[in-house]
């Protein structure tokens, strides 16, 4: 069966530049290695209504790829390996996902990377288990970088699956430490994608605020379908008509920019509490209107901390590497994927899937900006969360904006890693 997209990168640099050394020249060097490299299989939507979200996660992985293989590969008993990427185009769909999954492990590529779809995570997690009970000697682990319905590390984990962002639940619980404090917030609207993400998001912020804020109201819980609206305007209406004063969504991709924008044209002047404001074209979007009103909450941003060259040296050295504007979209928490899969890989000494799960649990992050931990019960990172509210460059309040709209985000509110820790369900079965 032809799996629809595919392309594959094999990049081994003879040079060790350090990430504030990084230039695009330096990503063209030669190879130099001869040896195997170590696969890497992303399932994601490359196409459809959500592509550009694909695309960025492909840029966000490629970059890292590229900064191992500058500095010699991975380093394995028999010498250095090269990283190599493959792209499996799943048009954002659960059955489509399954068979570019048995497309990548038919190659025996060891490595899973998904994360844009928490259904689509779930039905992944469902078939590595059954494919690696099956055959034991082509086992996969599944790398889930974007995809954080709770369920998957609660009861739902596995062995097979780490993920590396904050679960819904640990994002919300950082919006609802600023909204607690906001004295101005009575009443709430809730509207997102209606999959398990959207619901769970829902679920999440009728909990969370009614122990932080049993004062404010719920005066709307809107669920839409997912990718099909093409004009959110109906729903600005609603929310309107509802008398709310604060939005709280998870929507992401066109969904989040469509519905800004229809807020932005109505001239409905909210405070919008969201996941993802920071990126996809949301805040050239969303303009003037969301200068001190629009949040989103990350592991980081560029602007997230003052004054550390190291992490200005990271960012700019993404943006030289991609230096169209429509590609400025940073996930600092997948270069961080692939920087602890290649030293959990270093540590196991073997790419076996056992080897190297065992060597991701309760293993430690740490540069000069940012810190994490992947936590052995359940197998979520712990890591920082900032909240930031959107301010305009030309303020002079920030260093950067997103993606050349003159509009970035500065921190309101910094969580450290033990402060977004949830208690989890999970009872992990290992092999």
């Amino acid at each position: 069966m032809q799996h629809r997209y595919h392309h594959v990168v094999s990049i081994a640099l003879a040079c060790t530049l350090t990430i504030s050394a990084l230039a695009p020249a330096a990503f063209a060097a030669p190879a130099a290695a001869n040896s195997a490299p170590i696969r890497l299989g992303m399932i994601e939507g490359m196409s459809g209504p959500f592509a550009n979200a694909g695309e960025a996660v492909e840029r966000n992985i490629r970059f890292a790829v590229e900064q191992v293989n500058a500095r010699g590969g991975v380093r394995l008993p028999d010498g250095k390996h090269p990283l190599s990427l493959s792209v499996f185009d799943n048009k954002q769909g659960v059955e489509d996902a399954l068979l570019q999954l048995k497309q990548l492990t038919d190659r025996k590529i060891p490595f899973v990377l998904e994360g844009n779809s928490s259904a689509v995570a779930g039905a992944l997690v469902d078939a590595i288990n059954k494919h690696n009970a099956r055959t034991p000697d082509n086992r996969v682990l599944f790398l889930n970088y974007s995809a954080v319905d709770p369920v998957l590390t609660n009861e739902k984990c596995s062995f097979w699956h780490f993920r590396f962002d904050a679960n819904a639940d640990m994002r919300m619980r950082a919006l609802v430490d600023v909204i607690k404090n906001d004295s101005r917030a009575k009443s709430v609207y809730l509207i997102g994608q209606d999959y398990s993400f959207g619901q769970q998001v829902a679920k999440a912020a009728r909990q969370q605020l009614q122990a932080a804020r049993p004062d404010i109201r719920i005066v709307g819980d809107e669920l839409h379908p997912i990718g099909k609206v093409k004009d959110f305007a109906p729903y600005i209406a609603k929310i309107r008509a509802s008398g709310a004063d604060t939005v709280i969504t998870g929507n992401w991709g066109n969904d989040l920019t469509l519905l800004v924008k229809a807020a932005k044209e109505a001239g409905l002047h909210l405070k919008f509490y969201t996941f993802y404001a920071n990126s996809l074209g949301a805040p050239a979007a969303i303009g003037d209107a969301g200068v001190g009103t629009v949040r989103a909450v990350a592991e980081w941003h560029p602007n997230a901390v003052d004054g550390n060259a190291a992490s200005d040296a990271f960012y700019q050295s993404f943006r030289q590497r991609y230096p169209q504007p429509k590609d400025d979209y940073l996930f600092l928490r997948m270069d961080v994927m692939i920087d602890m899969l290649v030293t959990a890989i270093e540590k196991a000494q073997t790419t076996d899937a056992v080897a190297v799960a065992r060597a991701l649990e309760g293993a430690q992050y740490k540069s000069k900006f940012h810190e994490a931990s992947m936590r052995a019960s359940d197998h979520q990172l712990i890591q920082p969360l900032y909240v930031a509210v959107m301010q305009k460059l030309a303020d002079g309040g920030i260093r950067f904006d997103n993606e050349g709209s003159g509009y970035g985000f500065k921190t309101e509110r910094y969580l450290a890693p033990a402060a977004t820790a949830l208690a989890s369900t999970c009872k992990m079965q290992r092999p």
